[in-house]
């Protein structure tokens, strides 16, 4: 995690490890998976077989929303959490060819990795100015003031899954529109939830890969705060584990602590955790047409496409400001 200045980023990381640790259901937020070995093994959770969700959205960016981008002609994409912006290619080939487009902003929190991927896009697209901004996607998005209109931002990968409904997510989207000026578009990738095409057995193998990388993928993050605010989070310690909550409509992450332990945070009483309990490390919803189009209205936008995996697997939606 990247806030400010390093002092800044280990007050952040001790703020939310004391949080988290001091809950009923102990947790820790999900974007401190993205160091730059996190970033590399989310990277290789892609492409596992197991892992519909970026196939499914790759075949929707290159069969339908590349067209509608074309038409579209946005003069800058600003990509909220990009990766390795692999999928983003599709989209930046989609603006050089409509002639129209000027400028992309990945935005991500792992620094070394986002700086990495601008280079290797800089290469690729001679004509685009590349900008990365390494920053939380929860914070104001003030460069975009700065950027060609208009302005296509985009929110790829089901990422908005996992915001708390009902707040984190209205809130992540209202920042979104309140950057938005007239004639700026949003595109969210959005995972859909089981349903007659999509089984839940389906949907619990994405997150529980038969060769373990999303396991080590979950307990990097303890080797991240270990780091960052100087815990001692002993990771043979825990095990993953990762559960479809049917009511909830969303996928939990946790790691469990196989014995009875103590963690130490800087500062604070070392924090007893038992045999079996566990840390929640992420949530994931999972959406449906109704609750895309109910989050859009809370938040200033309004649907003008969406397109679906013919599997029903996976949604792409378009959207402006109403």
């Amino acid at each position: 995690m990247v806030i400010g200045t390093a002092e800044g980023a280990r007050t952040h990381a001790l703020e939310a490890a004391r949080w988290g640790l001091a809950q009923p259901q102990k947790q820790l937020p999900s974007q401190y998976f993205y160091d730059t070995r996190g970033s590399q093994l989310f990277e290789e959770i892609t492409r596992l077989p197991e892992y519909y969700l970026t196939r499914a959205e790759r075949r929707l960016l290159e069969d339908q929303v590349s067209g509608w981008v074309g038409e579209v002609a946005p003069a800058s994409l600003a990509e909220l959490g990009a990766g390795s912006a692999e999928k983003t290619r599709v989209l930046l080939s989609a603006m050089v060819e409509a002639g129209r487009g000027r400028a992309y902003a990945p935005v991500d929190v792992a620094g070394e990795f986002l700086q990495a991927t601008s280079a290797a896009l800089r290469a690729d697209y001679p004509s685009l100015d590349i900008c990365p901004q390494v920053k939380d996607i929860t914070t104001p998005l003030g460069f975009a003031d700065g950027l060609p209109r208009p302005v296509l931002f985009a929110l790829l990968g089901s990422t908005l899954g996992n915001f708390s409904p009902g707040a984190a997510d209205v809130a992540l989207l209202k920042n979104v529109r309140g950057s938005m000026r007239e004639g700026d578009l949003f595109l969210l990738g959005a995972d859909l939830r089981p349903g007659p095409k999509k089984s839940i057995e389906l949907l619990h193998a994405a997150y529980n890969d038969s060769r373990g990388v999303t396991a080590e993928f979950n307990l990097n993050m303890l080797a991240h705060f270990n780091r960052a605010a100087g815990t001692d989070f002993d990771l043979s310690q825990f095990r993953h584990r990762a559960f479809y909550a049917r009511e909830l409509g969303r996928i939990e992450m946790h790691l469990v602590s196989v014995g009875p332990q103590e963690v130490t945070i800087p500062g604070e009483e070392p924090i007893s955790i038992a045999r079996g309990e566990s840390i929640r490390t992420e949530i994931s919803c999972k959406y449906d047409r109704s609750t895309v189009d109910d989050l859009f209205a809370r938040t200033g936008l309004g649907v003008q496409r969406w397109w679906e995996h013919e599997k029903g697997l996976y949604a792409m939606v378009a959207g402006a400001p109403l």
